[in-house]
């Protein structure tokens, strides 16, 4: 395999499992130095150590909450202590909680706006200044959910809107500075997220592998793409919604998305 990334610095957010876990293996496999972020650090480490075996790559890990108002802040310092400049960002930490939006505590509410939108939101801004000096590219991990109205991920779904219409923004007015910004929206992917939501039925179609979601972000990343849908069948799903009006688009997800049970909900919600 050549390797595109050999030497280069990334940053994966949520980089402990799934996803984001996926692109780490990637990246490392393609000579990238990382640095890997999520909240849960013994699991970081077993992961960073695994890399470093298996490609002989340099892997550091930060156990960091984004959600908070410092966290950005904290990865950002993490590289500069290790004297480091980004040449990626993997944005890729999120979380939701499914069921009756007046049923969900106000804390996993906010907590969804927290991670998904403004930390999302301040760790790029912190990052684009060295992202631009090093005409870099930026990966946002959105979803599916993005193309339409999602009751009982109502928050969730809303998040993830923001973040295709916010890459797709940033994709227009950055990519003539040499800075590639990517959505890349999967479908259900074969990760412990909806297990930690608490309900299969969130969960609609075939799971797609970490592996191959990965594969079609880097593929729409060499071609300089905006957003990309993951998997044939998750991509006529999104589009179907154009087709249809948005009432009618809310009414059918409504039935596909409600519980059949009462899910039982971890006090952190269910993170990616």
């Amino acid at each position: 395999m050549v390797e595109r990334y050999r030497g280069k610095t990334v940053v994966v957010t949520g980089g402990s499992t799934g996803i984001g876990a996926a692109f780490a293996e990637r990246f490392a496999r393609e000579g990238a130095r990382l640095l890997l972020v999520a909240r849960t650090g013994a699991a970081l480490e077993a992961l960073a150590r695994s890399l470093e075996a298996k490609h002989g790559a340099t892997v550091r890990t930060a156990s960091v909450d984004l959600s908070t108002a410092d966290g950005p802040n904290e990865v950002l310092e993490a590289v500069s202590a290790l004297g480091w400049r980004a040449d990626v960002l993997v944005n890729n930490a999120g979380f939701a909680s499914y069921g009756r939006f007046d049923a969900q505590p106000r804390a996993q509410v906010l907590g969804q706006i927290a991670l998904n939108v403004q930390g999302l939101v301040v760790l790029t801004h912190a990052f684009l200044p060295q992202l631009l000096e090093r005409r870099g590219q930026v990966i946002h991990v959105a979803s599916t959910a993005a193309f339409q109205p999602v009751p009982y991920l109502a928050v969730y779904g809303a998040t993830k809107a923001f973040v295709l219409s916010f890459s797709e923004a940033l994709w227009a007015e950055n990519r003539d500075r040499g800075l590639d910004v990517l959505a890349l929206c999967p479908g259900a992917t074969e990760t412990p997220f909806f297990e930690r939501v608490g309900a299969e039925e969130a969960s609609l179609g075939a799971r797609a592998s970490p592996e191959s979601v990965v594969d079609a972000a880097m593929k729409a990343l060499a071609a300089r793409r905006s957003h990309v849908i993951a998997g044939l069948g998750n991509y006529w799903t999104a589009q179907a919604a154009r087709f249809v009006s948005r009432q009618a688009a809310a009414r059918l997800t409504a039935n596909l998305m409600k519980p059949r049970q009462a899910p039982a909900l971890p006090a952190s919600g269910a993170r990616r």
